[in-house]
C-alpha cells in the first residue's frame, strides 16, 4: 500500500466491512465516526436509508472539555443507547467505521452495551469464565559434554 494516506486506507477497510455489515429495521447499524477532536454515532436503517438516532460530542448538552477523549466517547455511547432505547431499538449491529476496535471506539461501544443496547452481548461477555492458568513446570537445561 505504497503512497496511500491513512484516510484512504481507512476508507478501504470501511468499504470491506460494509460489504458484510447491513442495518435492517429490526436490527439497525450503529455507525461510528471519530475525528481528532470529536466523535459521532448514528443508528442507521440501511434498507430505508434513514438515520434513526444520532449523538455527537459537538452537541451542546453532550459537550465536555474536549470531544476527542475516552470520557467523551463514553458519554456519546451512553447517550446513543438511551436515545435508541427510547425509540424502541434494543439490538444493533456495530460498525466501527474502519477504525481499530480500541480506545475511543471500544469505550463508546462498551458504554452503549452497559446502558442497555445489545443486552445479550454484555451478558455473554460477563459470563465467560476465564481459562484456568496451568502452572508451568521449568524445563531442564541440557548440559554440554566436555571433550577431555
Amino acid at each position: 500500500m505504497a503512497n496511500t494516506s491513512r484516510a484512504e486506507v481507512r476508507t478501504a477497510i470501511h468499504a470491506r466491512i460494509r460489504r458484510k455489515v447491513r442495518g435492517a429495521p429490526e436490527k439497525p447499524r450503529l455507525a461510528i465516526y471519530r475525528s481528532l477532536n470529536h466523535i459521532y454515532a448514528q443508528v442507521i436503517d440501511d434498507q430505508n436509508g434513514q438515520t434513526l438516532v444520532s449523538a455527537s460530542s459537538t452537541e451542546r448538552d453532550l459537550r465536555g472539555n474536549t470531544g476527542g477523549n475516552l470520557d467523551a466517547a463514553r458519554r456519546i455511547g451512553q447517550a446513543i443507547a438511551e436515545r435508541a432505547l427510547a425509540k424502541g431499538i434494543e439490538q444493533v449491529v456495530f460498525d466501527r467505521g474502519g477504525y481499530l476496535y480500541h480506545g475511543r471506539i471500544k469505550a463508546l461501544t462498551d458504554a452503549a452495551r452497559a446502558a442497555g443496547l445489545n443486552k445479550n452481548e454484555a451478558v455473554a461477555e460477563a459470563e465467560e469464565p476465564a481459562p484456568a492458568a496451568e502452572p508451568e513446570q521449568p524445563k531442564e537445561k541440557k548440559k554440554k559434554k566436555s571433550k577431555e
